[in-house]
């Protein structure tokens, strides 16, 4: 990439899932004299499709996105077509794990964005963010990617390992139960403040067509939305999905967001929905980000992937025996080492929204 001349525009791509801070982006840039501005996608592959007519010189990128996430998209880049990148998210607190294997990777400024009032956020802040990506046009892209992304094997395999399951502001919680579980997730579900309570999504061993009209009910009467779960719905804050009796759900993520995908399939541990299915892909695609709950139920079904979750970093909680209706599930977890902690029914809400 060749710096631009002093006379020059500098060419500027927005990279961001957000309509706001596309807008909001096309209009600071397009209106100062200085920049030419190319263009926005609401993901890294609209992206490289539309910049490959025109290449930036500068692509303010977000982290949080569907399809491939910011962070991914910056190794891809750095590996193939190196561009000075300003990252513009809300995970790159300063000092924080995302902003130092953003910098590692060959970012060459970070703008952390707020969680809230971000439009009003981005016209305060349209000074220090011209003023970043002029300073990004202007580096020297080939000497920090030697002193900063090369210096050694070591980084780069832990930065190789962390991109995977880099933290997310969406939190996850998977639950488990089964007999004796409808009423002990009303205990806990019509506790939880909407505005306070990561994405939630439950096995509860029951027949096809009976868990619609549970989580119609729970919806009533919860502050949280409750429903069952279809294929494709997103997992966020305030929402609770319930896999569809006689099917598998599973959590999918997408760039840095988490959804669902409902399937047919043989039948585990006796169960379909079964809570092993379900906690094996919370391990897989959200490791840390995700506490795992097992509750009231006969059986073992979830004790087997319990230990999968705790090797990825979940925190993992079961059920007491004193209020469970059947201590079958949760004793089973317990056997094998793998709880953090064991709660009495009526402490399990506040371990949610901890």
């Amino acid at each position: 990439m060749t710096t631009p001349q002093s006379n020059q525009k500098i060419k500027v791509f927005v990279v961001d899932d957000s309509a706001i801070v596309r807008q909001v982006l096309s209009d600071l840039f397009s209106k100062d004299p200085n920049f030419l501005f190319l263009g926005s996608a609401p993901d890294p592959l609209f992206a490289i499709e539309k910049m490959q007519k025109d290449w930036p010189d500068v692509i303010v990128l977000d982290i949080e996105m569907p399809r491939m996430d910011g962070i991914s998209f910056l190794k891809k880049i750095m590996a193939e077509k190196p561009t000075p990148v300003v990252i513009c998210s809300t995970l790159t607190t300063e000092g924080s794990e995302t902003a130092l294997i953003a910098m590692s990777l060959g970012a060459v400024e970070i703008i952390t964005k707020p969680k809230v009032g971000l439009k009003d956020f981005l016209t305060d802040s349209a000074i220090e963010l011209l003023d970043a990506v002029t300073a990004a046009s202007h580096s020297n892209l080939g000497r920090m990617r030697a002193s900063t992304i090369n210096t050694s094997e070591q980084p780069q395999k832990r930065i190789k390992s962390e991109i995977s399951n880099i933290q997310a502001t969406e939190k996850i919680v998977a639950i488990g139960t089964s007999t004796g579980g409808t009423i002990a997730l009303e205990e806990v579900l019509t506790k939880l403040p909407r505005d306070k309570t990561p994405g939630i999504v439950i096995v509860q061993h029951m027949p096809e067509k009976f868990t619609e009209a549970f989580a119609k009910r729970l919806n009533t009467i919860c502050d949280i939305e409750v429903r069952e779960g279809k294929d494709g719905d997103r997992v966020v804050p305030g929402l609770a999905l319930i896999a569809p009796g006689s099917r598998h759900m599973q959590l999918k993520r997408s760039g840095a967001q988490y959804y669902v995908e409902i399937s047919d399939g043989p039948l585990v541990n006796r169960h379909k929905p079964s809570v092993d299915v379900l906690f094996r892909s919370v391990a897989k695609n959200a490791g840390k980000n995700a506490k795992g709950i097992i509750m009231t139920g006969m059986g073992d079904d979830g004790a087997a992937a319990m230990v999968d979750l705790k090797a990825a970093g979940s925190k993992t909680i079961a059920q007491n025996e004193d209020t469970c209706v059947v201590f079958g599930m949760p004793k089973e977890a317990i056997r094998r080492g793998c709880v953090d902690l064991i709660l009495p029914l009526q402490e399990i809400y506040k371990e949610i929204i901890s």
